[in-house]
């Protein structure tokens, strides 16, 4: 028999909890093991009832949510999918995918939504998708904020728009996005533009904390947009987008042509727009996307990254594109950032494998 996903759901609204209850008993391989209503509750909860993943509301008395992944992710690790009323909140958003939550989603209309029910289908397959994580990979992105005379230092330095960067993800991967980042050197003649998963009403708020913590300038993506260097672009999986090159030779972002394998459609807009100087870096995710796009790369001379699938908290992109053998560099999630450094700079990467 198929085991049961055991979840915990931590939430100081009775309505809520009931209705998160019925959603997610209404999948005969989901089971509620238990209950909290704020986080210290559910510390103790975590360590007895052993639950394989946790719904997590922001707003509790006595420990709220943040505060509580922390104490989670170091005491009792366990994959955590966010629900709350407060995902237009840049810090609180970005705060809980900084801290490796697998996924951070808005109640519909309120902190007490009587609609959560249209979302079911949505945190079910979360939860589900949740208990796969490999928890044991999940590490928290220790940052500074940017002062504003070093940004201003960066923002007047002139650069050519030479290489694009792609960088490809989907559920578990903003943690590792924001990791490469804050590490990543703004003085590269690149752009960079990002597709991840996150949902379209929570990704302003989030690029609007995210900016305060890169060097780099962090923006929205949006369609029609001019791409400049020294601007990470980021795009949500739901609404993806492309790179194309206009009759003046200017650069910019327009709708995916394969909103369905949104990784594919972009790797292969950048390989065919800036051939030999395409730079694409696939990350931790579930399913099979960019692979395609990879093998466009390739073809036009460009550079394929990924992260090394041991250090993946769902290592099926990474893995496919591997097996694929349509991938230039392996590498740990820290030494990203030089390697796609080294790619523009050199020309030439090192690392423990390099695909044929």
């Amino acid at each position: 028999m198929k085991e049961m996903t055991k979840v915990l759901v931590v939430d100081d609204a009775a309505f809520m909890v009931n209705a998160l209850r019925e959603i997610l008993e209404s999948d005969p391989d989901v089971e509620v093991v238990g209950t909290a209503r704020n986080g210290k509750e559910a510390l103790e909860k975590i360590k007895d009832l052993q639950p394989d993943v946790v719904t997590l509301d922001v707003d509790m008395p006595v420990m709220d949510g943040i505060k509580t992944i922390r104490h989670v992710m170091i005491e009792s690790p366990v994959p955590i999918v966010m629900l709350s009323s407060l995902f237009n909140h840049g810090d609180i958003t970005f705060e809980a995918l900084r801290l490796g939550v697998v996924d951070f989603l808005p109640k519909p209309s309120g902190a007490i939504s009587r609609d959560i029910h249209q979302q079911g289908n949505r945190i079910t397959e979360r939860v589900k998708i949740a208990a796969a994580e490999k928890i044991e990979n999940v590490r928290r992105v220790k940052l500074a904020k940017i002062e504003a005379g070093e940004r201003m230092t960066e923002l007047y330095g002139y650069k050519m728009l030479d290489y694009m960067i792609a960088l490809g993800t989907s559920l578990g991967g903003p943690n590792t996005i924001i990791r490469i980042l804050s590490r990543l050197s703004p003085d590269l003649p690149a752009a960079i533009v990002v597709i991840q998963e996150i949902m379209p009403n929570i990704l302003p708020e989030f690029v609007n904390e995210f900016n305060a913590y890169t060097p780099w300038r962090v923006e929205v993506g949006r369609k029609d947009r001019q791409v400049e260097p020294g601007v990470c672009y980021i795009c949500s999986n739901q609404e993806p987008l492309i790179v194309k090159v206009n009759s003046n030779q200017e650069v910019y972002l327009a709708a995916s042509n394969n909103p369905q394998r949104p990784l594919d459609a972009l790797f292969a807009s950048v390989a065919e727009s800036f051939e030999k100087n395409a730079i694409a870096v696939l990350l931790t995710g579930v399913g099979d996307d960019g692979r395609n796009g990879f093998s466009k790369v390739r073809e036009m001379s460009g550079m394929t990254i990924v992260q090394k699938a041991e250090t993946c908290v769902y290592p099926n992109l990474t893995q496919c594109a591997i097996e694929a053998g349509v991938v230039d560099i392996i590498a740990d999630a820290d030494d990203l950032p030089e390697q796609i450094e080294s790619a523009i700079r050199s020309g030439s990467v090192e690392d423990e494998m390099v695909m044929p």
